[in-house]
């Protein structure tokens, strides 16, 4: 894959059914924002929350609107590897560039099992399509190892890329050696681009970003400033976009009767509730995924606020295309109601 940034993108909700005409015109917002491609159902897609019939749909939906635009990757990875299969050979067939394979989760295959029952067969199955395994341990509970992954290069053409989000600077640095110098590290987390496109010991090619749903162009230029050794601009750019970045996991400490509590939005509640309050197409997240406290609204909108007092023209692209006016939605409390749960 090409160095750049790649949006892994929502996916809009119109009630319980998906938002098709909202996925077009957030698509065209990519696209004008000058992404390198978009990732669709991914995490930041609500992929497990999607019945295959819909996954499908926004894949097709997608890839049509990427074609000839940008790239489009698409999410197909699973917990069983013939549904994998499946999902790969449809996207095959829309004419995705690349399909994203998340390590299996919740039956935690050894990196081993990864490696010969998942990756393998599906890199065989579609040798001119690339592979890109998804290694976030957070999320699935088990991990591809630098050193499986290594194999996987060695024996397939098709796997030459990596979406990074262990959140481990050791690993990335290990992934590097066992892959080789041609082998392309994407960052899956936005916090960290600026430090593993850095060092020289990563050498990563960009990021398959969370905070260019709302900031495409924005994070584009981060990426196209690191590629281009401008550290000292974009350090000054990743400064102003950085409080975005805590959006992806917001924490907050919430009362009971039986004591304190710790409440966890993990991403996308937080993104998708700042892109409503913004007034792009969004709609609320799919069960079991919910809502969120009034302290994490707070928190959405004071990060938003901070950054568009430290730099408008993050949101500026967003306010021009969706013609929104950003000050006045972030300090519309009626744009609330339906995003917060009014006690625990």
């Amino acid at each position: 894959m090409q160095t750049g940034c790649y949006t892994a993108i929502i996916t809009p909700f119109a009630g319980e059914a998906v938002d098709d005409d909202g996925l077009d015109r957030l698509v065209d917002f990519q696209i004008a924002g000058g992404i390198t491609g978009v990732l669709a159902v991914g995490t930041t897609g609500e992929s497990p929350s999607l019945s295959w019939d819909e996954h499908n749909q926004v894949v097709e939906r997608v890839a049509g609107k990427t074609k000839g635009q940008c790239l489009c990757i698409a999410g197909t990875g699973s917990n069983n590897t013939r549904e994998a299969l499946e999902a790969t050979a449809h996207a095959a067939d829309v004419g995705v560039d690349a399909v994203l394979l998340v390590d299996p989760y919740y039956n935690g295959p050894s990196s081993l099992e990864i490696r010969r029952e998942y990756i393998e067969p599906v890199a065989a199955a579609y040798p001119d399509l690339q592979i890109i395994p998804y290694v976030i341990p957070g999320r699935t509970g088990t991990q591809l190892l630098p050193e499986d992954l290594g194999l996987l290069s060695r024996r397939f053409r098709n796997v030459s890329t990596v979406k990074e989000a262990t959140g481990n600077l050791e690993n990335m640095k290990r992934t590097r050696t066992c892959c080789g110098p041609d082998f392309t590290i994407l960052s899956g987390d936005d916090g960290m681009t600026l430090d593993m496109m850095t060092d020289a010991a990563i050498d990563a090619a960009g990021v398959i970003s969370v905070v260019s749903n709302v900031a495409p162009a924005a994070m584009s230029q981060l990426v196209a400033l690191l590629a281009d050794n401008q550290r000292e601009a974009a350090e000054t750019l990743c400064h102003d976009i950085s409080p975005l970045f805590g959006l992806v996991t917001v924490s907050t400490t919430e009362e009971t009767p039986f004591g304190p509590v710790t409440a966890r939005f993990r991403n996308p509640v937080a993104i998708k509730a700042l892109m409503s309050i913004l007034g792009l197409p969004s709609g609320g997240c799919r069960r079991p995924l919910g809502k969120m406290t009034r302290q994490g609204i707070d928190f959405v909108i004071e990060t938003a606020r901070k950054v568009q007092a430290a730099n408008p023209a993050i949101f500026g692209p967003a306010a021009e295309f969706f013609n929104i006016d950003i000050d006045r939605r972030l300090n519309d409390d009626a744009l609330l109601n339906d995003l917060i749960y009014t006690d625990y």
